[in-house]
């Protein structure tokens, strides 16, 4: 059975949050970060239109990535409902579950040398408009060996293979999205 993630129980948990006040999950998707482009600025709408202010700390989690990218135009690997596809991370991870991650420059998280998490950073400009900036985040969750491609299986990992047991993952969402909050109002809130 499918560890599945829901929306309303998530945004539950952010009543005053700017990150995850506003969150979406998608049973599939091309890539996420797309996804969240299409929202922010929907089809139709004029494209020196600026994205809606709504659309800051809007989280979308996808179940399954089809076309999950990463740096460099790698592909990102994305198991139907064992991971989050959606930084801060290494700090979570360390705290929920005593285990020591490593940051690889410039944009992986680690576990004993083997990738468990990654983080794209895509930037929209348009003149006299506010910039967006999509942060494109995988988790390996849940997945087991098998569920990674033979050419990745001795260069990935999961907190569930680290911890050797599952993760719930709807809890993990929950602390990972508090930190990201807490990191993001500390640095861009407006000072007072």
């Amino acid at each position: 059975m499918l560890d599945r993630l829901i929306a309303k129980e998530l945004q539950a948990h952010f009543p005053c949050g700017t990150i995850g006040q506003r969150i979406i999950v998608l049973e599939q998707t091309g890539s996420t970060n797309d996804a969240i482009l299409h929202v922010a600025w929907p089809q139709g709408a004029a494209v020196s239109s600026p994205p809606s202010r709504t659309n800051e700390g809007l989280v979308l989690f996808a179940e399954h990535q089809t076309s999950g990218r990463g740096q460099r135009g790698n592909r990102w690997e994305s198991a139907v409902g064992k991971g989050l596809w959606f930084e801060a991370i290494a700090d979570v991870i360390r705290t929920e579950f005593a285990l020591e991650p490593t940051i690889k420059l410039p944009n992986d998280v680690q576990l004993y040398g083997r990738k468990v998490a990654g983080v794209l950073v895509e930037m929209r400009a348009q003149e006299k408009a506010p910039h967006l900036a999509i942060v494109g985040v995988g988790i390996n969750v849940n997945q087991s060996l098998e569920d990674f491609p033979p050419e990745l299986r001795n260069r990935a990992i999961s907190l569930a293979m680290a911890l050797q047991r599952p993760v719930d993952r709807q809890k993990f969402a929950v602390v990972l999205l508090r930190n990201l909050d807490r990191t993001y109002r500390a640095r861009f809130a407006p000072k007072s």
